[in-house]
């Protein structure tokens, strides 16, 4: 996959890109490019956002500087999917993961502070994501919360075996992980549930899909 993001703030990602899952693929399975509105502005001073019309605090990212950005890499608005991170968007679900870790190319838009000029979203971006309803000062969080959710769906990045027994999966129904344990067998008085140790996996495997749908339904 080759995976685009435009930000105000590249280097806020060598943090990532130094952590599995995305140093497991990056560069093999993953091609993750990142640009800076900056270098592309066509306004003086590199200067990438303005104050909203109508008044109010804050800046807003401005339009000709995002379509500038995207006139450079791609010559223009390209035909693959482009993601505004922004409160507005479809909720990110694993099922929203999933989606996306099947495109071949995929470019990601971060803004800061007031957000972007909502012709972006409406004219630049054929997609809108938000990772949840709250509010950050910028979109470079939720960029690097999907640019690691995707990079772990991708071959190579995780133990298969991983992938399939976790939180939203098909294998889980859907549901919330199963509770994990491991030594010492018991701590202060707590011990581990005994049918973890009891070496009978067919018990085990009943056990874990319980406890996933007991917690799934709280």
């Amino acid at each position: 996959m080759q995976l685009d993001v435009f930000t105000l703030i590249p280097h806020a990602f060598a943090w990532s890109t130094e952590q599995r899952p995305v140093s497991a693929v990056l560069g093999d399975e993953l091609d993750l490019r990142l640009f800076s509105y900056r270098d592309y502005t066509p306004l003086a001073n590199a200067q990438v956002d303005d104050d909203p019309y109508g008044g109010g605090a804050g800046m807003v990212l401005r339009v000709d500087v995002v379509a500038a950005a995207l006139d450079a890499a791609y010559g223009g608005v390209p035909d693959h999917r482009v993601v505004a991170l922004t409160p507005q968007g479809r909720q990110l679900t694993q099922e929203v993961v999933e989606e996306l870790a099947l495109e071949e190319r995929l470019t990601l838009l971060s803004a800061r502070f007031e957000g972007f000029d909502e012709r972006v979203v409406q004219h630049l971006a054929s997609d809108a994501i938000s990772i949840g309803p709250y509010v950050l000062s910028n979109g470079d969080l939720p960029a690097m919360v999907l640019v690691d959710a995707i990079a772990r769906r991708l071959p190579g990045a995780i133990n298969d075996e991983s992938g399939a027994w976790e939180s939203f999966s098909a294998e889980l129904e859907g549901g919330l992980e199963y509770p994990h344990y491991t030594r010492p067998p018991e701590f202060n008085g707590w011990r581990v549930p005994d049918v973890l140790v009891s070496g009978d996996h067919g018990k085990i495997e009943a056990w874990r899909r319980e406890q996933s749908r007991r917690r799934t339904l709280l």
